[in-house]
């Protein structure tokens, strides 16, 4: 049935949430709320909790405009309880002449700590002595975007239920009934009809924790068709055909005898399966986590010396050029018999042509940013993808990239054979973000997850510590004592302009003013937006000790690899997240000198940020970290997947309903055995596009 049949849905609305992924009214159906709003109840201002959403009402007792570069309305209400301010940074002339003392106001928002207490900004609210009735169940909140409201999404989806309880749909229940029994569980369609209009005595709090039973009804069907998902990719793809390039032992001893030192036994591990991987006619799909400075890199070349010594070519995108630049440098030492070259966006003429003639012929490793997968890239036969910091690319780049490697089988003669399947590159994905092991098994269920969990010997736990930034001199003193005993520090700021917006100071202002600070030191500037070329003269006079003090923005976050340097400040760290805050950290401690992180913040922090901070201060391990960070921003954000496709659960999530994701991951290999046409099903339902991506 069409969007456009339902009351209230125009062409013009209709075409806004086609563009939204929601295409017919089965969609609206499957289109869950994010959260509910209790509007059920009055919340006394004495009762509120920070970081929450409430109602209140009460009389007000005052209402002023604050004079200054923004206009705010300001409403101060009193319950009887307590008094509060509700603040408007957006107001008409007429709002603040019917907000008067003495007039009765109900208001709803999220409730903030405030200069003066708690306090509400840009509350929802009605006026008047006569309030309307309570609401009598709670209120859906939908995932929407621009042009869509809310209360469009609300009335439409009500709409939906309504048709649904007419048997308009029949949906068809597809999970085993013995399971809804033995576990209590509505039926889908019971579930559906709860979740988009809970009734008046439906469980509020479990409700608003996502916990009720129909709610979880929903969420194991969903985290089922994840599951299936991901096994019909990892089916298909080990279906296709791939060079086998199985490694000489003595060959990959020659590499290991360049190296100037041993591997970790986890170093070793991992190479091991992924060379076992590799000798396979059918592609590797191998994910490789390891913490900051665990060698991914050394892993990453002994993967592609067995591409090399059968002729191969093995190809590393990395997600910044001086990441991209530092694995150059790198393995063109490893490789000093092979041809290795480098292509990024900036690299353009005469010298982009030279080096996509070589790519097409004599080169054997290819090392680059994005532009490896655009369109005048022709490889001559590429048998190994590698992909460093996965996450920071979209999986349709991912996907582009490995589609570069598609060939088809040559007979002896050289010529194609149309008839056979076509060959594609084995894949290698590397990420220096730890991701906690059961979120890892969740989100990359369609690939084998290898963890590179062991740190090389005689590594020094970095000291952390949190620094106000009106302590500013204190550190200036610190880091010129570094300096005289012959260390090296970064200095970070996470802008490279001043921003009127941000709290955080300008890169280029903070290069200057540490230029006056330390006359008798070389102090160094590298961020973003200068050329590839200024930025490695910027490195390489950093890593050969003629600059003490190194001010960044981020673009140091990962690849960069200076062993003298022992000092990392971090300015306004409570504006980064916890795993940007551990890469950055990470750029220290890799000598044999003791190392310390310093994190700058500006008072007052947010909640989060204190966390955040506390975690940083508290542990060096990755996947500690990774955890927490789990806790406060979710699975989406740490695994990048904002960007379409890798794993977006629209109900579920991994950290909360672990018990759920272990019943599905069990019920799906059960169904998988007994009842394929129902996994076929249950995938559409749930994950009509995911199939394709599920391939990255």
């Amino acid at each position: 049935m069409e969007l456009i049949e339902l009351k209230g849905i125009g062409k013009t609305t209709a075409v806004k949430l086609n563009d939204f992924g929601l295409t017919d009214v089965m969609d609206l159906l499957f289109h869950l709320p994010l959260r509910y709003e209790d509007r059920t109840r009055i919340t006394s201002i004495e009762d509120l909790v920070g970081f929450s959403y409430a109602q209140v009402e009460g009389e007000i007792t005052k209402s002023y405009v604050t004079q200054g570069a923004r206009p705010i309305l300001v409403c101060e209400i009193d319950d009887g309880t307590a008094f509060m301010q509700l603040k408007f940074f957006n107001f008409y002339y007429s709002q603040k002449i019917k907000m008067k003392a003495g007039m009765r106001i109900r208001a709803y928002g999220e409730v903030k700590h405030g200069m003066y207490g708690m306090e509400i900004i840009h509350p929802e609210f009605s006026l008047g002595e006569k309030q309307p009735a309570l609401a009598k169940a709670l209120t859906p909140v939908y995932p929407k975007s621009e042009g869509i409201s809310q209360k469009l999404l609300q009335k439409a989806a009500a709409q939906a239920i309504d048709l649904l309880k007419t048997g308009t749909f029949g949906l068809k229940e597809l999970l085993p009934q013995s399971w809804l029994q033995e576990n209590l569980m509505p039926t889908l369609e019971e579930a559906l009809a709860f979740v988009h209009r809970p009734p008046s005595d439906a469980d509020v709090m479990l409700l608003l924790n996502h916990t009720h039973p129909a709610q979880q009804r929903l969420k194991i069907e969903e985290i089922l068709a994840h599951f299936l998902a991901m096994h019909q990719a990892r089916t298909a793809v080990q279906q296709l055909g791939a060079n086998a390039v199985p490694i000489d032992p003595e060959v990959k001893q020659q590499l290991l005898d360049l190296l100037p030192f041993e591997l970790t036994g986890a170093q070793a591990r991992v190479v091991n399966e992924i060379h076992q991987d590799m000798a396979l006619n059918h592609p590797m799909q191998r994910l490789v986590q390891g913490d900051v400075g665990s060698g991914k890199t050394v892993v990453a070349a002994l993967a592609m010396q067995g591409a090399l010594t059968h002729g191969k070519q093995a190809a590393m995108m990395a997600p910044t050029e001086i990441l991209a630049e530092q694995h150059l440098i790198t393995l063109k030492g490893y490789f000093p018999d092979h041809t290795v070259v480098f292509l990024s966006g900036k690299i353009k003429g005469k010298t982009r042509q030279e080096t996509l003639e070589k790519i097409a012929s004599t080169a054997d490793v290819i090392i680059g940013t994005h532009a490896l997968f655009q369109a005048d890239v022709i490889y001559r036969d590429l048998a190994l993808v590698i992909i460093d910091e996965q996450h920071r690319f979209g999986v349709h780049q991912r996907l582009m990239l490995k589609q570069k490697g598609q060939i088809s089988p040559k007979t002896v003669d050289g010529t194609s054979e149309e008839n056979d399947a076509d060959l594609v590159p084995h894949s290698l994905i590397m990420t220096a973000t730890p991701i906690p092991r059961t979120l890892a098994q969740i989100a990359y269920a369609n690939l084998d997850v290898s963890v590179i969990d062991e740190l090389p010997p005689n590594r020094k736990v970095i000291n952390t510590v949190l620094l106000d930034n009106q302590k500013m001199p204190q550190l200036a003193e610190r880091i010129r004592q570094a300096c005289d005993k012959g260390e090296q520090a970064y200095w970070v700021c996470t802008l490279i302009e001043e921003s009127e917006h941000m709290r955080a100071k300008a890169a280029q202002d903070t290069f200057d003013e540490l230029k006056d600070w330390f006359p008798d030191l070389e102090v160094g500037l590298i961020h973003g937006r200068l050329k590839s070329d200024d930025k490695q003269a910027v490195m390489d006079r950093f890593k050969a000790g003629k600059i003490q003090v190194l001010v960044a923005t981020t673009v140091i976050e990962v690849g960069v690899d200076v062993a003298n340097a022992s000092l990392m400040v971090i300015e306004n760290a409570e504006r980064l997240g916890l795993s940007q805050l551990h890469q950055l950290r990470g750029r220290v401690g890799r000598g044999n000198r003791q190392s310390h992180c310093v994190l700058m913040y500006q008072a007052p922090l947010s909640e989060h940020a204190q966390v955040r901070l506390q975690t940083m201060r508290e542990t060096n391990d990755g996947f500690k970290i990774a955890q927490q960070d789990l806790k406060l921003r979710g699975p989406g954000e740490i695994l990048g997947t904002r960007q379409k496709g890798s794993m977006e659960f629209r109900f579920s999530n991994p950290e909360q309903d672990a018990e759920l994701f272990k019943q599905a991951k069990a019920m799906a290999v059960e169904l998988m055995a007994k009842n394929p046409e129902i996994c076929e099903q249950i995938i559409q339902r749930w994950q009509r596009q995911a199939q394709e991506l599920a391939k990255v």
